[in-house]
């Protein structure tokens, strides 16, 4: 039954994701449709995450969570409960996505792994954003037939972004961080108020 939702979950994503490239969806309704199906569907985040796949749903679980409360939290006024309150339960998610992203890295020993910062109109997120692409259908598919595409890249790569130092630092170690500034593969999705 879990896996059964899994990739229910999954696949309506990416039906949503196709709608968003295609112009149907704002980006907007694309995070809240999300948000609505994880709803809907009744799914949790994995405890124990020990293969690729759970990895990439709990990323995908937490991402979806985080952005949807941050969205809901500019309705509020600066310095409310409300937006607080939102702001705060945003950054928890955010902080999971982290912790989930630190743990697919492990798992792929940080093989078949490029990042760099990306090109960002905010100046909030300027030299901050850094993204992850991780190459390798072989690795990365290879517990599933489903098909994944992250929005604008290649239909086999996984395209992940983070803010987090501690990250940053490790990909830097592992001498997979590039030294220059690229535009993303996801730059109309990531340039995209919300």
């Amino acid at each position: 039954m879990i896996q059964n939702k899994f990739n229910k979950f999954l696949q309506h994503r990416q039906s949503l994701l196709f709608q968003y490239k295609m112009g149907d969806l704002t980006k907007n309704e694309f995070i809240e449709a999300i948000f609505n199906t994880i709803e809907r569907l009744g799914i949790k985040p994995f405890k124990r995450i020990d293969n690729v796949k759970k990895a990439i749903y709990n990323y995908q679980y937490f991402n979806a969570l985080a952005k949807y409360y941050y969205r809901l939290s500019r309705d509020f006024p600066a310095g409310s409960k409300q937006k607080a309150s939102l702001l705060a339960q945003s950054n928890s998610y955010y902080y999971e996505k982290d912790k989930v992203t630190m743990k697919l890295l492990k798992l792929l020993d940080f093989r078949n792994v490029e990042a760099y910062f990306v090109k960002v109109k905010s100046k909030k997120l300027q030299n901050k954003l850094f993204e992850i692409v991780i190459r390798d259908p072989d690795v990365l598919f290879e517990i599933n037939t489903l098909s994944f595409s992250y929005g604008g890249m290649e239909a086999d790569d996984l395209v992940l972004h983070s803010k987090n130092p501690f990250i940053l630092k490790r990909l830097k170690e592992e001498g997979v961080f590039l030294d220059e500034k690229k535009r993303s593969v996801t730059d109309s999705y990531i340039n995209q108020k919300y």
